[in-house]
């Protein structure tokens, strides 16, 4: 379906967002076309808006948008302010600050569901078991904030990390991937992980699966690749799924970089994962695909730049340089929206605050 959408919108002309807070490709001097999110449901008809959610500092404002007309320059909507505040309050105003508690919304992914509604999860502290709900139909007014307790049945677990949506064309359901360390849960990598004051931060990539977000699956595990991994993300291309993730292996060197395992369904089972095809200290993975090509793009978070590849087969990449005007983002999501969406984005900057 996504694939059919990308050639009808190349056909009018389209020009599609290029990334995730990126920007133009100068490896070959033109930006990606008709691209199309990796996960999400497409707006129906028409040119699409390009929107970025992301929070900023610790994540206790909320969530802010950002929207552009090519996918390099940025700009805030709602004169920098956001347009939701957190009202869940969970554990842990930092990390290992387990005895703290805060209201948070970090690391926002939004996608614009068959619905026609926007759903939007997020992480709501550094330390809590579960990760916020809410959804809309305008990016304005929003339903109430619901947290879902995905690990709580797990008391041992450190956290609930960087929550992403996937909606399955196959299965007309959404699938959350977010990151969680058991310590002890994993004996043969625990000593590879961070050390915490409560044990090894041992992550792995854990899983919901819902139609509705009012029930929800069983939380099962969805990759031990036999390293840690975090910022897990789900994109298909043709029959196959693909799970971009971050190795977090600390110990005896760190990598934390990013690597990829495939599949034929959404939730698994995925297989070994590849080397790394980014270099040290990149997270936060973001795809986007085209008809011909693939973009993975990424959080170079100790250099504060933003680095990409792109791909046919996620097995050959082609490295390429971006450049990007944006206001101040941090770990978030590049969606489509109708375009009616942003003009009414845009009108909040006109209403006096």
């Amino acid at each position: 379906m996504f694939a059919r959408a990308a050639r009808r919108w190349a056909r009018e002309g389209v020009a599609v967002l290029l990334a995730l807070a990126v920007g133009a490709c100068t490896h070959t001097g033109a930006s990606p076309a008709s691209a199309l999110p990796a996960s999400g449901f497409p707006p129906p008809s028409g040119p699409p808006a390009y929107l970025f959610s992301y929070f900023r500092g610790n994540g206790d404002d909320g969530v802010h948008l950002a929207w552009s007309s090519d996918g390099i320059t940025w700009s805030a909507l709602n004169g920098g302010k956001p347009v939701i505040t957190p009202a869940i309050t969970g554990d842990g105003i930092g990390w290992q600050d387990w005895n703290t508690r805060a209201a948070l919304m970090r690391d926002p992914s939004i996608i614009y569901g068959p619905d026609k509604l926007f759903h939007m999860v997020w992480t709501i502290a550094w330390t809590d078991h579960g990760i916020g709900v809410a959804q809309s139909r305008d990016l304005i007014h929003w339903s109430e904030q619901a947290r879902v307790p995905v690990m709580d049945h797990e008391p041992n677990a450190l956290n609930a990390w960087a929550p992403d949506l996937f909606y399955d064309d196959a299965t007309r359901q959404y699938v959350i991937v977010w990151a969680t360390s058991i310590p002890g849960r994993f004996p043969a990598t625990d000593s590879a992980a961070q050390r915490t004051s409560r044990g090894r931060a041992d992550h792995r990539l854990y899983y919901v699966t819902t139609r509705d977000f009012k029930t929800y699956s069983h939380a099962a595990l969805l990759y031990d690749g036999g390293f840690c991994a975090i910022d897990g993300t789900i994109t298909k291309r043709g029959d196959s799924y693909y799970l971009v993730m971050k190795d977090e292996t600390f110990y005896p060197a760190q990598t934390r970089n990013l690597r990829i395992a495939s599949s034929k369904h959404a939730t698994g089972p995925y297989g070994p994962a590849s080397p790394s095809f980014t270099s040290k200290d990149t997270e936060g993975p973001s795809v986007l695909q085209t008809p011909e090509w693939s973009y993975v793009y990424y959080d170079e978070y100790t250099r504060g730049r933003y680095g990409a590849v792109r791909t046919k087969d996620f097995e050959h990449f082609e490295p390429f340089t971006d450049s990007l005007h944006a206001p101040r983002m941090r770990h978030g999501s590049a969606f489509l929206a109708p375009m009616w969406v942003l003009k009414g984005l845009q009108a909040l900057d006109s209403v006096p605050k």
